[in-house]
């Protein structure tokens, strides 16, 4: 099963090599040790959240099931791990089979997360589950921290809606990555194909300054775009004077014009501007979108300012700022060794200065909720869930045995956030910097808390 199974037009390719080298030669020692079969859990959490952010935001959920389902050493693959004597015969017999067999759990996409949260929780043989410490974080990384920019950005934009238009700025595919975690994070469409075709977005694109520079005159080059996309379509009015664009939009199309966009300058002034003089034309459902370099912080500046959309680029694409959201991927409980097959599992956790440590144990996690139904803590804990808490538990299953069992339109996604980020406490959605909006609570087996 993969993203076809959605009616969606793109599969995955193989994503066996999406991995770094150690995972090999991991799994090389510890076959050769006799410990690659020793049943293993491994979580993915982060220490803490990027410098001021108050939340995270689960996004790649549906590519990380994609790429476990794709995780296949062809024939080729084979070949270059041979040449480049980077693993043995016995262990190269063992990846020509390689199936991922184990179940995951994992916050369901377009959740949101704090520090500590296990986001995903991986369970299998060590061999089967360290080589998918990579492609996962990959993935949870960047698109975690693309949608955490997009929820910032939407949640300061308000009812009025935003246009992820950031695929020049970024390689090719994560392009694609991007636009996907900014419509999971709030936008509402992107400019990038791409994106539209693999995931279904809903694309919007007009003209850039090229289209009006090429031709001799910039009414000519209005002309030329409305005879083409009609009336309703959205005129670029800052390549020369937009007073004198802005006349000659309603001009050519009327007041029936479906928008201007404006790309530079001091974007609250020449936005008053230009709906004051749109007014007097006559135009006055034609709207304004703005451009130009936006992140979360000009979008707020500009809500008083007649703006009806904003497209962004740059630092979107980019996570505003905060590119990973520095998310890990620890063994966090294994099999007792010694003890045999069927032996219970043991909590490991690495000890560490420098704030790198973690806790062990197969965690569970639920969210605590206040008198007026809003999160008030993060409760992580291993053990039994306290009765209060086993409604509110936040883990679901993704894979069960190999097969996923959760894949899910990406509009679920987008939705839970929406409902996710409402059930926050208010201060969650403003943009000065502080400290993560609610707490992260640790319940330890037997306490009962």
């Amino acid at each position: 099963m993969n993203t076809a199974d959605l009616g969606l037009p793109v599969d995955v390719p193989s994503t066996a090599l999406f991995t770094d080298q150690y995972e090999l030669t991991m799994l090389r020692a510890a076959l050769k040790a006799g410990t690659a079969g020793r049943r293993s859990v491994f979580e993915v959490f982060t220490r803490r959240l990027p410098d001021g952010r108050r939340y995270g935001v689960v996004a790649g959920t549906g590519r990380v099931l994609d790429a476990v389902e794709n995780f296949r050493f062809d024939a080729d693959v084979l070949r270059f791990l041979r040449e480049k004597d980077i693993v043995d015969e016995q262990t190269l017999d063992w990846l020509a089979h390689y199936r991922f067999s184990g179940d995951i759990w994992g916050y369901p996409e377009g959740e949101v997360y704090f520090p500590g949260s296990p986001i995903m929780r991986v369970e299998g043989t060590f061999g089967e589950c360290v080589l998918l410490e990579t492609v996962i974080l990959s993935i949870l990384n960047h698109d975690s921290a693309i949608a955490a920019a997009a929820s910032r950005m939407s949640s300061a934009a308000g009812d009025r809606p935003l246009i992820e238009m950031g695929a020049r700025r970024t390689h090719e595919l994560a392009a694609v990555a991007a636009a996907r975690s900014a419509y999971v994070g709030g936008f509402a469409t992107t400019s990038d194909l791409a994106a539209g075709f693999r995931y279904n977005i809903p694309t919007v694109g007009t003209s850039a300054h090229a289209f009006t520079l090429l031709h001799d005159r910039e009414r000519d080059a209005f002309r030329a775009q409305v005879d083409a996309l009609g009336r309703d379509t959205t005129l670029l009015v800052d390549t020369y004077d937009v007073a004198e664009a802005v006349r000659t939009a309603v001009e050519v199309a009327g007041p029936e014009l479906g928008a201007v966009r404006i790309d530079s300058g001091d974007l609250l002034l020449v936005a008053h501007r230009v709906r004051q003089q749109l007014d007097e034309l006559g135009a006055t459902r034609t709207k304004i979108v703005v451009t130009s370099d936006l992140d979360e912080y000009a979008i707020a500046s500009l809500a008083a300012a007649p703006v009806d959309a904003y497209g962004v680029g740059t630092q979107l694409v980019t996570g505003s700022g905060h590119p990973t959201a520095s998310m890990v991927y620890k063994l966090v409980a294994r099999e007792s060794g010694g003890a045999g097959e069927g032996a219970p599992l043991v909590p490991v956790a690495k000890k560490s200065s420098g704030g790198k440590t973690s806790i062990g144990g197969r965690k569970w996690a639920a969210r605590r909720l206040d008198a007026d139904g809003h999160a008030e803590a993060e409760v992580i804990g291993t053990g039994p869930v306290p009765a209060d808490l086993a409604h509110r538990q936040l883990l679901v299953e993704l894979v069960k045995g190999g097969e996923v069992v959760a894949r899910e339109p990406l509009d679920a996604a987008r939705d839970r956030h929406a409902a996710a980020r409402a059930g926050l406490p208010l201060s969650a959605t403003q943009l000065s910097r502080g400290e993560p909006v609610i707490p992260t609570e640790y319940a330890h087996e037997g306490s009962g808390n």
